[in-house]
């Protein structure tokens, strides 16, 4: 039984309520004391609360067989909207998702230049507009979460982003200087893998997120939590040495994971091969239709060695739920099952190994995904998921 002060134990049914809610879409009173193990009363004077704050609604059902048609409460997904924001290398993306995580608006803009000030500027410009558009709700933009390809301390400080070239730069501190809005750091793979927990992962509690694009990122949520290490930096499993003396990282180190396992590996040698400065994933796929040999032999060394390091992830964390982000996995026959052959050590343990059905959204989708979290104060969401 919980024991504390009124204030703390009313804020814990709170977040009972409103996570049960959010969780079945629609519920009757009756049915939320039954799920949540309240009184009648503590549900009738919550509801009452949250009624009043404008963040559930009340339905009433209109096709039902047997006595009074009951009323349903839902949450009130337009009081409000989250802006999640994937600040990545050549483009920034921008998303509005209401309370209930569906995207509204959509943004993303390219970027040429990683000079700090320039990107602050843009960012500072950008989220003004948003501001501005929409006001059309009781609590306007509830929060910003920024995804970043890099390290971020707990303090949410951006310690070293390698592509931009950016260290210990406090992005939080100058956007609150002109934005009068909750501001949030986070890693790009944790993110990702938050948004994989949230909208389809609903009953997992141990979960690793691998990305592939631009490196290679891990996002780790364990015990529906994130899992951060010492000073935040865990998760850099991109610099963990495959090869020893292989090729020469950006790091400082030879033969890191994300040197033969990333889709950025894989552009970088097809560019230089093919003198074709703007690969697309279209080419690929032409070339993955047409069998051409050494695309197919490239991806049959880009799973053997991506399989080397999951193994390992697996053997160091045990996971439920292991989920790969890459569209090359998406693209390539088979190859799901290529990695699962691969993972055959009698001690290796997880439940299940799947490709993100997200994809590339779900870096701004958790960015979303966390600012509501944090807006409504609850321990873990369960958001439902629309293509």
């Amino acid at each position: 039984m919980v024991t504390g002060d009124a204030a703390y134990i009313k804020k814990i049914n709170r977040s009972l309520i409103i996570r049960k809610i959010i969780k079945e879409g629609m519920i009757s009173r009756a049915d939320l004391s039954k799920a949540v193990d309240l009184t009648r009363a503590t549900i009738s004077a919550q509801v009452a609360d949250l009624l009043e704050e404008e963040l559930i609604i009340e339905t009433q059902l209109e096709h039902y067989s047997v006595g009074r048609k009951p009323i349903m409460l839902s949450l009130n997904n337009q009081a409000g909207y989250a802006l999640g924001i994937d600040l990545d290398y050549g483009q920034i993306s921008f998303t509005l998702s209401d309370l209930l995580g569906k995207p509204v608006s959509s943004t993303i803009i390219k970027v040429n230049t990683v000079d700090y000030s320039e990107t602050l500027h843009l960012l500072i410009e950008q989220i003004k507009k948003y501001k501005a558009e929409f006001t059309d709700s009781r609590y306007g933009i509830v929060g910003i979460v920024i995804a970043i390809h890099g390290l971020v301390s707990k303090n949410e400080v951006i310690h070293y982003v390698p592509r931009q070239q950016w260290e210990d730069i406090n992005l939080k501190e100058d956007l609150e200087k002109e934005i009068n809005l909750e501001i949030y750091i986070e890693n790009n793979a944790n993110l990702c893998a938050f948004a994989e927990r949230v909208y389809k992962h609903h009953e997992t509690d141990n979960l690793l997120c691998t990305t592939l694009y631009s490196g290679i990122g891990l996002g780790m949520m364990m015990n529906n939590e994130f899992f951060r290490g010492h000073d935040g930096y865990a998760g850099e499993a991109g610099h963990m040495i495959v090869v020893p003396g292989g090729k020469p990282c950006n790091c400082g180190n030879k033969g890191c994971w994300e040197k033969y396992s990333s889709e950025s590996s894989i552009f970088e040698y097809l560019s230089n091969k093919r003198k074709i400065e703007n690969l697309t994933y279209e080419h690929i796929q032409n070339w993955f239709n047409e069998g051409d040999e050494e695309v197919q032999e490239l991806m049959e060394q880009f799973i053997y060695y991506l399989s080397i390091g999951l193994n390992n992830m697996i053997n160091m964390y045990n996971p439920d739920v292991l989920v790969l982000d890459s569209e090359l996995l998406r693209m390539y026959p088979e190859a799901l099952n290529k990695i699962r052959e691969n993972l055959n050590s009698s001690i290796s343990h997880y439940r299940e190994l799947l490709i993100s059905s997200i994809g590339k959204k779900s870096c701004v989708l958790g960015a979303c995904a966390l600012a509501i979290q944090n807006f409504l104060d609850v321990p873990m969401l369960s958001l439902p998921y629309e293509r």
